[in-house]
């Protein structure tokens, strides 16, 4: 028998582990050379992994949600006709590091002796049902429980998992449930009449992006030592302004909405308070203030929240801001954006549009010292000149440092943003003279 041991890779860019996000296959299947059998992330991209053998898997190296260290198994297979690898190197229990990184140019390295380590999860494969598992659709909003790779299986033969009945955990539909339902399909059921209770339970591992994004807003909860302050802006006139800003839209100048405004205002405010455009490293104790506005910009994605980076935003123009703003969001949104464009960021800026709520507290995106949150705009009755009069306005809810910015600056920093948006033809005055 020949037993071959897939190794995790070297990925490039000094990583030393990786965290398995996806399996494609399982113990006992046969695979073709150069066929994908898992993905890992690390940092934020995602890799998919070949095997240069063809055979049958003998055993995983772990699950979905494990970390790997660059150079341990991630898989063996069993490869008729080729010799069998010999054992790997010993490595120190327990650490997350290989001692001698492993070689990035070939996934294929030493495998250990035939018999399988404790430390490879083997599970057991499992029974084929005899008959696949049938059932009328399940209520609107409840989501059939299948892996990726099972979902992709069911796009391609055209079946409707609402109609496939799972035998995994929680009602899992395994790849045995789906394949068997394909070789007998059943008879559509009979459409259901009338209200039954939902007793679907879901459960998730936070894995990949997700578990990311919650360990650094966990991290940065607990070490930075944020306070928030909110600030009533007067926007009527920055909206008359970028109304007829629009009117006149062009495809090189399409239209706009109130963030490159705001980028604007917070170039030109950062120029007077560099305290807030800047990094603190706490474990050095070294602050890093940056001439350079490098502006991240929250974003919503389909796989969680990123924060793309307009870089140098110093030294772009109010149309200029609104593409290049557009461009990093919509890479993040599609998943490719280059790892240069989400890291390196100096001050974030944050908005939740439509939804933006009255106020809010975001989280500082550590090692950033400041964070400026945008809500909705609303029309309210202003006392001006002896009257109330219907004023467009909106609150900037924005949180800092509290270890390297003062509560003074960070309300004079703000107030200065207010200015700028509120006198709206400030933003283009290139000496701050006023």
């Amino acid at each position: 028998m020949g037993q071959r041991s897939i190794r995790m890779p070297d990925v490039g860019e000094g990583v030393a582990e990786a965290e398995i996000v996806e399996w494609s296959v399982k113990v006992g299947d046969v695979v073709r050379e150069d066929q994908v059998v898992a993905a890992v992330m690390t940092d934020k991209a995602t890799v998919e992994i070949p095997t240069p053998v063809a055979g049958t898997v003998l055993a995983l190296g772990g699950g979905v949600g494990d970390v790997l260290a660059v150079g341990s198994e991630l898989i063996r297979i069993d490869a008729p006709g080729m010799p069998d690898s010999p054992p790997p190197a010993p490595r120190k229990s327990g650490a997350a590091k290989p001692e001698t990184p492993a070689p990035a140019a070939a996934p294929v390295d030493e495998a250990p002796p035939a018999q399988t380590p404790a430390s490879i999860a083997s599970p057991p494969p499992r029974a084929v049902p005899s008959a696949p598992q049938i059932g009328a659709p399940r209520p609107p909003g409840e989501r059939p429980f299948a892996s990726p790779a099972v979902r992709a299986r069911a796009r391609e033969t055209g079946v409707d998992l609402r109609f496939v009945r799972g035998s995994g955990p929680a009602g899992r539909i395994t790849r045995d449930d789906l394949e068997a339902f394909i070789a007998r399909p059943p008879e559509a059921p009979a459409k259901r009449t009338g209200k039954e209770p939902i007793m679907a339970v879901e459960t998730i591992k936070v894995v990949g992006l997700r578990r990311r994004i919650a360990q650094n807003m966990a991290e940065s909860s607990r070490r930075v030592a944020h306070f928030s302050y909110v600030e009533e802006v007067d926007v009527t006139a920055l909206e008359d302004l970028r109304a007829s800003l629009n009117a006149r839209a062009t495809e090189e100048r399409p239209k706009l909405t109130m963030l490159p405004f705001l980028m604007l205002a917070i170039v030109k405010a950062v120029a007077d308070f560099p305290q807030v455009n800047a990094h603190y490293d706490d474990d050095g104790d070294v602050i890093t203030r940056f001439g350079a506005v490098h502006l991240g910009v929250a974003t919503q994605t389909p796989v969680g929240l990123m924060v793309p980076v307009v870089r140098h935003a110093e030294a772009l123009s109010l149309h200029e801001c609104a593409r290049e703003m557009r461009r990093v969001s919509e890479a993040a949104r599609q998943g490719v954006a280059a790892r240069e464009e989400l890291s390196g960021s100096t001050i974030t800026l944050t908005s939740l549009g439509a939804l933006g709520g009255v106020a809010s507290t975001p989280v500082v995106n550590r090692p950033e010292v400041a964070i400026v949150g945008v809500n909705k705009i609303v029309v309210r009755p202003v006392w001006r000149d002896g009257g109330f009069v219907p004023r467009k306005t909106m609150n900037l809810s924005s949180s800092f440092d509290h270890r390297v910015v003062d509560g003074y600056d960070a309300a004079t920093f703000i107030q200065r943003v207010r200015t700028l948006i509120e006198t709206p033809a400030s933003l283009f005055i290139e000496a701050n003279s006023f």
